[in-house]
């Protein structure tokens, strides 16, 4: 095993193929290096259904335990019940999880107590240095006396905790068709939606990290394919997808046409909003203008930030917001420790369709207000040098240009943001406008840009 860990160590976690480029052996060095790093005296694991999930797991919590550190094993969780763990018992904790990547990968999120993220500025460093140097080294010096291991189920907590922050009991029923995709929803949901006034109508809950029906990613059109055909077919009022480790939530309405999570995070800040006057709700950059405007409708405070869950988060932290999204459908709540978790989000939703008689088109139709490309991505041979050339061409125009997070140029019509990808050869593009016409138009105009090759 190669001490160079840069192509599995990302910026938030862990994540490769295995046993290629990580295995059991690393895995029991990466628990000995988090508690070495957060210096924790106990910690709490928990990982998916992939078939290399439970092994990991276990030698992360054996490194974990030879430095002195006792550990609490969850077993099969999605990532928001691992947070959930974390939170609850006030424990550093481990998931191991590659989310949506295909079966061949698995990973580890972290996190300190509280479900306080681990990132590369927080700690995700120092845990790599440690785990190059004693896979060249050796295992580090045992303590004296080695932590404990056992063995926790925390899923009727976890289900118990979220319904507690969502009233579900006096709405009218509502049949809803969840796709699990083959990922922790399987496991989840049923616990969760038992006892509400639901009628399940569930899709691949067959808990499988071959993922045999489709990928569990419905950030991708294609795999929310069946989910669309299932809720037109069934005349269910919604339809929800989970991806693989169950802590992103997207939303079909009861034409089976997708919602956008922008919508989404407008339709619970509102609610939230509702709960907690004047509080502060946070929204990545790429986010509609739709958000920042229901926000302020609503009487609270919009704070725009960077892509990605440790910015979002530190921003909750350093300002005291109530609820934050994302355009990659993640929903942060002050209420789950400032963590992401789709499953709270999807019984927002809930709540709102099943506490008035309209369907959910008609509800969301206010939160979506303006048109929106989505995510596009173009291959490029060198991302700085295209960027450049979308920002020279828009520079001097009646437009504002800002580089919060890539290059945003906005209009009063319209606006777009361009951005590098961190792993990949690629700049994503998302334009929004005030009407369809005017959206293809400045999309068109920048793809040309970025894939032209003079």
């Amino acid at each position: 095993m190669t001490a160079d860990l840069s192509q599995i160590v990302k910026a938030y976690d862990v994540r490769g193929v295995v046993p290629d480029q990580w295995d059991e052996t690393l895995a029991e060095l990466f628990g000995a290096a988090f508690v070495r790093v957060t210096d924790a005296d106990a910690i709490v694991i928990g990982h998916d259904m992939r078939p290399s999930s439970p092994g990991l797991a276990d030698a992360f919590a054996r490194g974990a335990a030879r430095l002195g550190a006792d550990v609490t094993l969850i077993g099969l969780c999605s990532t928001d019940q691992l947070y959930f763990a974390s939170g609850s018992l006030g424990l550093p904790g481990a998931m191991f999880t590659a989310s949506h990547n295909p079966a061949q990968y698995n990973g580890i999120k972290m996190c300190r107590a509280g479900a306080a993220p681990v990132g590369q500025d927080t700690g995700l460093s120092e845990i790599r240095e440690l785990a190059e140097r004693w896979s060249e080294e050796g295992a580090p010096e045992a303590a004296a006396t080695p932590g404990t291991v056992t063995h926790r189920d925390t899923l009727t907590d976890y289900a118990g905790h979220l319904k507690a922050l969502v009233d579900l009991t006096a709405i009218r029923p509502l049949k809803v068709v969840v796709d699990a995709g083959n990922g922790m929803g399987g496991h989840t949901v049923p616990t969760v939606f038992e006892g509400l006034p639901l009628d399940l109508v569930p899709m691949y809950f067959e808990l499988d990290g071959t993922f045999p029906n489709h990928e569990a990613n419905p950030l991708d059109p294609k795999n929310i394919v069946d989910l669309q055909a299932r809720v037109r077919a069934e005349g269910a009022d919604l339809g929800l997808a989970f991806d693989g480790d169950a802590d992103r939530c997207f939303v079909v309405d009861e034409r089976g046409e997708p919602v956008s999570p922008s919508a989404i995070t407008a339709l619970v800040a509102a609610r939230e909003l509702a709960k907690h006057p004047g509080g502060t709700i946070i929204h990545n950059l790429i986010t509609s203008w739709s958000v920042p405007e229901v926000v302020r409708e609503q009487g609270g405070e919009p704070v725009r930030t960077r892509v990605g869950h440790s910015f979002i988060k530190e921003e909750m932290a350093k300002t005291g917001a109530i609820f934050g999204g994302e355009h990659s459908a993640h929903y942060y709540f002050k209420d789950f420790w400032n963590a992401d978790t789709g499953m709270l989000a999807a019984l927002h939703v809930l709540a709102a369709l099943g506490g008035q008689d309209g369907a959910l088109s008609g509800l969301v139709a206010a939160y979506d207000r303006y048109a929106s490309s989505g995510e596009i991505n173009s291959t490029v041979a060198d991302q700085t040098a295209s960027a450049a050339k979308v920002r020279a061409a828009y520079e001097g125009a009646d437009v504002t240009l800002d580089e919060l997070d890539g290059l945003t140029v906005s209009a009063e019509d319209w606006w777009f943001n361009l951005r590098a990808s961190n792993t990949e050869p690629l700049l994503r593009l998302n334009v929004e406008a005030r009407d369809a016409a005017t959206m293809a138009k400045v999309r068109d105009e920048v793809l040309a840009l970025v894939r032209s090759t003079d």
